[in-house]
């Protein structure tokens, strides 16, 4: 991804409200800064999720499995444009994508950082060529929801916070 010194995050009040905009670490730091984000599911025609395992060099659950893909619109961005974005600096594809839902979560991550933010699901269709990029992506892999499920429920400690709670929003 590339970042800029202007790059600052969309900071809301609980009624997801823009109140103004922060650092991406500031915001995460500590117990965080309510913020902005989003988060994608990717389908295949078997109706199988694309997964990823996020990067070794992400600052809050590095090597966890998330959603197709995660982040944050910056200030100046709507969500489904910094999506579509997102989509392609990681895993080298777009697709078409539909706003399903969203929901507020605060996740702390080793006592130091934490998420705290108004997420959207995002949902689309896509069974093309896959180009992770290796320093957002450690792997990935298409999944049958009842089998992540599953893994999920043996295994919590390998799933990021916020793909456990999407999910349960399909």
């Amino acid at each position: 991804m590339i970042k800029t010194k202007a790059e600052k995050l969309i900071v809301v009040n609980e009624k997801d409200r823009i109140t103004g905009y922060e650092d991406r670490k500031k915001c995460h730091r500590d117990k965080g800064i309510l913020h902005r984000a989003f988060t994608i599911f990717v389908f295949n025609k078997k109706n199988q999720i694309l997964i990823q395992k996020r990067s070794k060099n992400k600052l809050l659950w590095p090597l966890f499995w998330e959603t197709s893909c995660s982040s944050h619109p910056r200030r100046g961005e709507i969500c489904l444009k910094a999506a579509k974005k997102r989509l392609k600096e990681e895993l080298g594809f777009t697709c078409q994508l539909k706003s399903l839902s969203k929901f507020r979560y605060r996740a702390v991550y080793k006592n130091i950082n934490s998420e705290n933010e108004i997420c959207v699901i995002l949902t689309g269709k896509y069974d093309g060529k896959i180009k992770p990029n290796p320093k957002e992506v450690a792997d990935w892999k298409w999944i049958d929801i009842k089998k992540l499920k599953r893994n999920i429920t043996k295994n919590p400690d390998k799933y990021a916070p916020w793909l456990k709670i999407s999910l349960e929003c399909l």
